[in-house]
Order: structure tokens, then sequence, then C-alpha cells
């Protein structure tokens, strides 16, 4: 966690990288896992880079895709018992009908894809337009899967290579 730790707080120094490019810098995944100085360290950085606007960085610590749907879902769920919990109160609600979705009710569906979407930890930025594997392996293996459903994938093994003339070889093909 240590090593986190100094990579983050070397992200938010006026001088650094991110802040001579305007990038903006998010954090995705359970944070909650995280060590108190590691969370408090990734919001002061998200904080520090809140007015640049040129590209964006994600960083995904404690992250999976399957824990982010999970959670996504989770959200959905609460706001939609909070919704029809007001209604409720209000004698609005019509005892747990609020909660709509069986098979012979013809009513919009409680949660729908723009519900989740908000509810994801990326939602704060956008989805990727690439997804550079330098492993050489071709899967994503439980990352970024909603994300990435418009995004190319680009899998390559480093080897003798340095990335950056790999990239440049990569951009070339376009």
């Amino acid at each position: 966690m240590r090593l986190i730790l100094e990579k983050i707080e070397d992200l938010i120094e006026e001088e650094s990288m991110v802040n001579q490019y305007g990038v903006r810098i998010y954090f995705l995944g359970s944070l909650k896992l995280l060590s108190k100085p590691v969370r408090l360290a990734a919001e002061r950085a998200v904080v520090a880079t809140s007015r640049n606007s040129k590209a964006v960085l994600s960083i995904c610590l404690a992250y999976t895709s399957s824990d982010e749907i999970l959670h996504a879902v989770q959200e959905c769920c609460e706001e939609k018992w909070d919704e029809g919990s007001a209604l409720e109160s209000k004698g609005a609600g019509n005892g747990l009908l609020f909660l709509k979705g069986n098979k012979n009710d013809k009513s919009k569906p409680s949660i729908v894809v723009k519900d989740l979407e908000k509810n994801i930890y990326a939602a704060v930025a956008p989805d990727p337009d690439i997804i550079i594997q330098t492993s050489g392996e071709t899967r994503l293996s439980n990352f970024l899967l909603w994300q990435s459903a418009n995004c190319l994938l680009y899998a390559f093994g480093l080897g003798n290579l340095g990335f950056s003339k790999k990239f440049r070889l990569f951009e070339g093909e376009n």
C-alpha cells in the first residue's frame, strides 16, 4: 500500500505530468477496501485534478467488472426502493406494486440501462476508445466489461520492442 500511496501523491504534485497536460484523474473500484491513507490520497487526487479537462486517466484499484455491475444493480435497487417508499408515504404507491416488472406487467421496467450506467464506478469517466494489453492476453478477464462494449482491444506482448515503438506501429495501422 505504501507504493500506491507514494505514486498517488506524486500525481498530485503541482509540477506533475497530469497537471502539465491537463489530465483529470478518477479512481474506479470499491475504494472502501483500500487503507484509509490510500483512500484519502485518491480522493485528494480527484479533487486536485477536477479542473483539468484535456484528458482523463482512470485508475482501477480494488476493481472487478462483476463487482462494479453488482454495485450498480444494488444502487439502482436502493434508489427505486426509496422512490417507491416516498410514493407509499404520500399514499400514491399502492402497496409494493411500485416494483413493477412481472411478465404480465406492460408498463416500463423499474430499472433500465441508464439507471445502471449512472451507478457504475466508471460513470464519471467516458468509455475507453481503446484498451491496450501489453501482456499479450486477448481477453478482458473481468476488466471494464460494461464500458468496453464498443471499444478497440489491442493486445500484444512487448517482447524486445518498447511500448512506444509498438504503439507507433499500432497508430500506423489506422
